[in-house]
C-alpha cells in the first residue's frame, strides 16, 4: 500500500507533491490509499468505473467524515468506446412519511432548533443510496465481480489506514454527538481520546459489512440483516424510515445537463442536483466577459466572478428543487439569453446586492470527490457524501458506518421548492463535471464543499480554458467564493491589495487561512494531446492524484 503522508511532523499540510501523471491512467481522490487502490484495479485489468467503485468503498472506510455505506451521491460516466456519457442518481431519499412539520419547533421533534434534530441522530437521516449506486454501476459499466472490487476496502478496513490531522480533528469535532446516538465513539476512541494523527486506524465492524455487501450485494443492505439494523437505529432515536423505504430505493439513470464555453462542451449534473445548471448558467454569464484578458484573482477577477455567483446563486434559492415534486425553469436558466441579460446588470464599478432574475421568460454543498480516466478513454466523475461531517453521527449497531444527516438539506420553509416530503430528494450542488473539445475528453473535475462545489468547480474550468493553466497550478490556485450572503470569503493568499480594493467597491469580505477546505477540493484528472494524464489532488485535503 503507498505510503503517503499528507502532513508533516507538526500535523501541518503539506501542499507539494500531490499530483502525478501517467500513461495509462489516472486516479486522484480525497485519500492516497484510496487512488493507489483505483490505480491497482486499473492495472489488474479493470476500466474506471471498476476503479471508481472500488475508490468509493475505500473513501467510506479511510474518508468516513465525508462519504461512506450510509450516504449517496452521483456518478457522472462516460464510455470511451461509444462517446455514452450516462449520470448516475443515488442520492438520498426522504423516508415516505416526511412532511414539512417534521422539524418546525413544536412539532413531532419538540425543541429542534436547540438539539437540531434534523442534523443529528436518526431523526436526520435520508434513505442511503451508496450501496445501491456503487453497485448499479459495477453491474452495468464495470467488468469486474464485486467481490475483486471490494476486496482491497475490505483489506483496508482489517488492516488499518493512516489517521490525519483532519480526520482526527473532525472526530473530536463530533464526539458528543458520536457518544450521544450509538457506536461511533467506540470505533474511534482510543483510552477516551481521539486517534491521532499518524496512528493506523482498523474498524473491523465496517470490514464485517462490507464483507456481507460482496457477498450478497444490494439485497442485505436493503433487505436483509443490514437493514434490519438501519431502520432499528432510526427507529430508537424517533426517526421515521421503514424497511418499505429501504426496499423501495433504486438508482436512477439521466441524462446529464449540457452546456458550452468558449467552444469547449461541458457536461455535468441534472436535477435534483442544482449543481451542474448552475456551473452552466455561471459560465454563460462569464462568456460575454474577457475573462482571458484579467489577471486572476485581480480585483476585476473577483468582482466579475462575485457578482455573477449572486445572481446565480439568488436563482437556485428561489427556483431550485426535485423536478418531480415542483416545475423547474432549467432550460431558462442555462440559456445563453438568460445569462446575456444578467451579465448587463454586472456593473464594473460597483457591488450591488444578489437579486434572482426571471429564468421563466427563457424557458420555451462534508462531502468527497474524485476523478478518473483510464487508457480507453472510459472517464468517472463521481460525488459522494454522508452530508455534515460523520453524517448524523449515527451507527446502526454493529455495522461500522455512519448513517447521513441528508434532511438537513431541506428547507424547514413550507413554501420552498427544497421542503422535505416523502420520497422527494434533497437539493444539491454536486457538480461531477467533463469537459470535452470536438468531442474529445480534456478534463475530468468536481468538488465537495457544500454550495462552494458550484462556485470552485467554475473557478478551476475557467483557469484552464481561460488563462490555460496546467492542471497542479490551476487546483493549487488561490480561491474565493460568494453567494446569497452577499460576502466574499477568500483564502488569505489573495494580497490585502486586491481586497482593499474589493471593499472600496462596496464588497464584504471574510478571510480564511491561505489554504482552507472550505473552498472545497478539486481532486481532477486532464487528458493530454499525447495520450497521457495529469492528476492534481487538492493539497486542502488529504488527496493524492495516482497515475500508471
Amino acid at each position: 500500500m503507498i505510503q503517503f503522508r499528507s502532513f508533516d511532523d507538526n500535523g501541518n499540510l503539506i501542499y507539494g507533491g500531490r499530483a502525478d501523471k501517467g500513461t495509462r491512467g489516472m486516479v486522484s481522490s480525497g485519500r492516497a490509499e484510496a487512488s493507489w487502490i483505483g490505480k491497482e484495479i486499473m492495472a489488474a485489468g479493470g476500466n474506471a468505473v471498476d476503479a471508481a467503485v472500488a475508490v468509493a468503498f475505500a473513501l467510506g472506510v479511510c474518508e468516513p467524515n465525508a462519504s461512506g455505506l450510509g450516504g449517496g451521491g452521483f456518478m457522472l460516466l462516460r464510455n470511451g468506446r461509444t462517446g455514452k456519457t450516462d449520470f448516475l442518481d443515488f442520492r438520498e431519499r426522504a423516508p415516505m412519511a416526511s412532511d414539512p412539520s417534521m422539524y418546525e419547533p413544536g412539532g413531532p421533534y419538540p425543541n429542534c432548533d436547540k438539539f437540531m434534530r434534523n442534523v443529528f441522530g436518526g431523526t436526520s437521516a435520508a434513505v442511503p443510496g451508496e450501496v445501491a449506486g456503487l453497485l448499479y454501476a459495477l453491474e452495468n459499466y464495470g467488468t469486474m465481480d464485486r467481490k475483486t472490487v471490494m476486496a482491497p476496502a475490505i483489506k483496508l478496513a482489517k488492516e488499518g489506514y493512516l489517521m490525519t490531522p483532519l480526520l482526527s480533528g473532525d472526530i473530536n469535532s463530533v464526539r458528543a454527538q458520536m457518544e450521544k446516538h450509538g457506536n461511533g465513539w467506540e470505533i474511534y476512541g482510543r483510552d477516551g481520546e481521539p486517534p491521532k494523527a499518524g496512528t493506523m486506524m482498523t474498524n473491523p465492524e465496517l470490514a464485517k459489512t462490507l464483507e456481507l455487501i460482496a457477498e450478497g450485494g444490494t439485497e442485505v443492505f436493503y433487505r436483509g440483516e443490514i437493514a434490519e439494523k438501519i431502520v432499528r437505529k432510526v427507529s430508537e432515536d424517533g426517526g421515521r424510515m421503514t424497511a418499505e423505504d429501504l426496499k423501495a430505493f433504486r438508482v436512477r439513470v439521466k441524462e446529464p445537463v449540457r452546456g458550452s464555453y468558449r467552444g469547449y462542451e461541458i457536461i455535468s449534473s441534472p436535477t435534483p442536483s442544482s449543481g451542474g445548471t448552475h456551473v452552466i448558467q455561471i459560465l454563460n454569464v462569464l462568456e460575454n466577459f474577457d475573462v482571458g484578458a484579467m489577471e486572476i484573482n485581480s480585483p476585476e477577477y473577483i468582482h466579475l466572478f462575485s457578482e455573477t455567483f449572486k445572481m446565480c446563486y439568488a436563482d437556485r434559492l428561489r427556483y431550485m428543487g426535485d423536478p418531480d415534486f415542483v416545475k423547474l425553469p432549467l432550460k431558462g436558466l442555462m440559456s445563453k439569453e438568460y445569462a446575456k441579460t444578467l451579465a448587463a446588470r454586472i456593473d464594473p464599478e460597483r457591488s450591488h446586492a444578489p437579486e434572482c432574475g426571471d429564468p421563466w421568460a427563457a424557458e420555451s454543498m462534508s462531502t468527497t470527490h474524485f476523478s478518473i480516466a483510464d487508457s480507453e478513454g472510459n472517464l468517472a466523475a463521481v460525488t459522494r457524501t454522508v452530508n455534515h461531517y460523520f453524517g448524523s453521527c449515527a451507527v446502526p449497531e454493529g455495522t461500522g458506518f455512519f448513517l447521513n444527516d441528508q434532511m438537513a438539506d431541506f428547507s424547514i420553509d413550507p413554501e420552498s421548492p427544497n421542503a422535505p416530503a416523502g420520497g422527494k430528494i434533497p437539493l444539491s450542488s454536486m457538480s461531477p463535471t467533463f469537459i470535452l473539445k470536438d468531442g474529445k475528453p480534456v478534463a475530468v473535475v468536481g468538488s465537495p464543499g457544500g454550495t462552494r462545489i458550484i462556485s470552485s468547480v467554475v473557478q478551476i474550468i475557467s483557469k484552464l480554458i481561460d488563462h490555460g493553466l496546467d492542471l497542479e497550478s490551476a487546483v493549487n490556485s488561490p480561491r474565493f467564493g460568494d453567494d446569497t450572503a452577499d460576502c466574499i470569503i477568500y483564502e488569505s493568499r489573495i494580497p490585502k491589495e486586491t481586497i482593499e480594493a474589493l471593499e472600496a467597491m462596496g464588497h464584504k469580505t471574510k478571510a480564511y487561512p491561505q489554504w482552507h477546505r472550505i473552498m472545497g477540493s478539486l481532486n481532477s484528472v486532464m487528458l493530454l494531446p499525447d495520450g497521457s494524464f495529469e492528476g492534481a489532488a487538492d493539497p486542502r485535503r488529504d488527496g493524492k492524484a495516482v497515475g500508471y
